[in-house]
């Protein structure tokens, strides 16, 4: 591991000069567990490590508010959180689909150790980025070498996509179907952005898989999630893996929407598809073939099988497309309220 100078300041605004207008020079630690790899597999050779541990408050917590008016309560969550604080938390009760996938990142150490921040920035797990060996596209090469080498675990939806890596995150789906906002402190200040532009498809060392600059930090993510008042919400978020913990998902849905007092009518349905792009996918198709019907076990089949339009897989990964159809499938069923038939 190179040798860094390292830094730990106890407020935001303390943090911001320390940063630098370009990446590489600096990198952020908040739990350590992607970032520490990076280093000792000189992915990451910064000069300077900027630890946000030592920052408190609002940063490390959770809050709920009722503005008056406003229903459901505004959800904050600093991005110094734990994932075991969220897969934990009482106040989450409503948002199973943010609970159940905090509790499914890897394993507990992990969870003990990870953050909201962390699971949102973290850089992706392709094998080629992570051999300091190979040069490909995101470390200033000229290649994706998955694109013709080892990419079963690569994206389904590559079209226009130099660079064929998946998304890492399996909190940004489920807070992108909750139209969750983030807020962002830079040096001219705070700004606040949907959680869906906070990524973009990386094509080259100088980006990141997140639309941060490099002087920026997370600070919070707010969502209020479901419909109008006495409307209840519905949420579930769904992952294939190989293995039930310590692993990476193949596969992940995010299905939300609400149903209308004494209704089983879908409403202001969302769907956001995990590990299958470069970007957590919203998938329009998918939410309008539910949007308005009852979610049946016929119904949820048709909106597996929208949600795989458009798809492209690679020459290993095409398995993928079937698991994505299940995974939204039942994805669905849950959200709903449906006995899952799958556990026996």
């Amino acid at each position: 591991m190179k040798n860094f100078t390292y830094h730990q300041p106890t407020t935001i605004a303390a943090t911001l000069p320390l940063l630098d207008a370009e990446w590489g020079k600096t990198e952020l630690l908040a739990g350590g567990t992607d970032l520490l790899d990076r280093q000792k597999d000189y992915v990451s050779q910064p000069e300077k490590v900027v630890s946000l541990t030592g920052i408190g408050g609002g940063f490390r917590e959770m809050s709920s508010v009722s503005p008056p008016g406003v229903f459901p309560p505004i959800i904050t969550i600093g991005a110094g959180v734990r994932l075991v604080d969220i897969a934990e938390s009482k106040l989450l009760a409503q948002y199973p689909a943010l609970v159940q996938a905090a509790g499914q990142i890897a394993g507990p150490q992990i969870r003990n150790m990870g953050t909201l921040g962390g699971s949102l920035c973290q850089r992706n797990r392709c094998w080629y980025f992570r051999d300091e060996h190979v040069n490909c596209l995101l470390k200033g090469g000229r290649k994706c070498f998955a694109q013709e080498g080892e990419n079963q675990f690569h994206a389904i939806f590559t079209q226009g996509h130099p660079c064929v890596i998946v998304h890492p995150s399996t909190l940004a789906p489920v807070l992108i179907a909750f139209g969750a906002s983030a807020e962002i402190a830079g040096p001219k200040g705070t700004r606040t952005t949907p959680v869906e532009k906070l990524y973009h498809a990386p094509v080259k060392e100088t980006q990141r898989e997140h639309t941060l600059a490099p002087n920026e930090v997370l600070v919070s993510v707010k969502f209020s999630g479901g419909g109008p008042q006495f409307a209840k919400f519905c949420n579930a978020s769904y992952e294939v893996k190989q293995k039930e913990t310590s692993d990476w998902p193949l596969v992940q849905a995010v299905v939300a929407f609400h149903f209308e007092k004494d209704s089983k009518i879908a409403k202001g349905v969302r769907v956001v598809l995990g590990h299958v792009a470069p970007t957590p996918l919203v998938s329009e198709a998918a939410a309008k073939s539910l949007e308005g019907k009852e979610v049946t076990e016929a119904n949820a089949g048709l909106a597996g099988e929208a949600a795989v339009e458009g798809a492209r897989p690679l020459s290993q990964n095409r398995y993928k497309v079937q698991l994505l159809k299940v995974a939204v499938k039942r994805a669905a069923l849950l959200a709903a309220g449906v006995k899952p038939y799958w556990e026996g």
